[in-house]
């Protein structure tokens, strides 16, 4: 396992990490759940994501009753939780002072640890300042209830917006982003966060490098036709399906390309974001062992991803994005 500085911070965060988003709490038993995560911490995985509306808290309840139990030196292990999405009422979601504070309190006691290792802020929050945000995050990083705290699907504009704040304060920004990136979502981590690299030392987390799913490999041969698309009122479904189709056949050469070097499809897709050096960890999700074993090994398989075959993969995709100036 190949371990990376988190943004410009000093800590060392493992290329592939685990998230439990979906799976624990929901889809999986605690079982499983507990050998997905002996599975990854074994292969050298340090860094477990979680926040608190994933299955509600039933998440870090199980993900902390497994880092109970199996009693890990807490510095071998770096944990997450999000806060935004706290419950219905007004000040159980959002990112003003309140709900952060209370947040980070609950996440605290359903992971059963003394600090999180990163605490983001899962999304925007439109009502909210920036600078109240910046100046709760930093209160947490002086209680010691946190180490480091960062974003998840915000602009770059609003990242800068936060540095603004934190460096006319003399607080700490955020370090760390964690935007959805795979072969299909790619403008915000190639192109918005530009700046944000450069100027602050952006570190990222990224989700979904599957593509939820659709780059397995395992639904090649769906169709995702559907006849009530022909009917006038359902055009905007026509065009999804018709986008959805276009994916399906750069899938399918895709496939072929990952063949052609040997490798499976789903390493040549995780392979591809590891690539990208702005990309400080890929983050997994899992729902079986043999799952999470096999994706683990991208990392035997990268070596075969080389500059010839990252062309090759932008000739099938088409859309990388591109910086317009004037």
């Amino acid at each position: 396992m190949e371990y990376r500085r988190l943004g410009n911070s000093g800590l060392q965060v493992s290329a592939l990490s685990l998230g439990s988003w979906v799976t624990f709490g929901s889809q999986i038993t605690d079982d499983v759940a507990e050998k997905l995560m002996h599975t990854a911490y074994e292969a050298g995985v340090n860094f477990f994501d979680n926040a608190e509306v994933y299955a509600s808290g039933k998440s870090e309840i199980v993900m902390g009753n497994i880092l109970k139990k199996a009693n890990w030196d807490r510095s071998t292990y770096i944990v997450s939780s999000k806060v935004f999405w706290g419950g219905q009422l007004p000040n159980q979601k959002g990112l003003m002072r309140k709900h952060i504070f209370e947040a980070c309190e609950g996440a605290l006691k359903r992971l059963q640890v003394d600090y999180l290792d990163l605490f983001f802020c899962h999304r925007p929050d439109v009502n909210t300042p920036i600078s109240e945000t910046v100046w709760a995050m930093n209160t947490l990083i002086q209680q010691g209830k946190i180490t480091y705290w960062g974003t998840s699907e915000w602009t770059g504009q609003q990242i800068t917006e936060a540095h603004y704040w934190a460096e006319r304060y003399k607080l700490i920004g955020p370090i760390m982003e964690q935007p959805q990136y795979n072969m299909f979502e790619r403008k915000k981590v190639e192109l918005d966060y530009l700046p944000v690299y450069k100027t602050f030392g952006l570190g990222t987390t990224i989700w979904s490098p599957l593509a939820s799913g659709l780059l397995s490999g395992k639904h090649i041969n769906s169709s995702p036709a559907d006849s009530r698309f022909e009917m006038p009122s359902m055009s905007w479904l026509k065009e999804r399906v018709l986008s959805e189709q276009d994916k399906m056949e750069k899938v399918k050469q895709l496939k072929t390309l990952a063949e052609e070097i040997v490798i499976p499809l789903p390493h040549l897709a995780i392979g591809w974001c590891l690539k990208n050096p702005n990309v400080s960890t890929v983050i997994l999700g899992a729902s079986k062992v043999e799952q999470l074993e096999q994706n683990l090994l991208t990392w035997d398989s990268l070596p075969k991803i080389t500059d010839d075959i990252l062309l090759k993969i932008e000739d099938i995709l088409q859309n990388k994005p591109v910086l317009i100036t004037f």
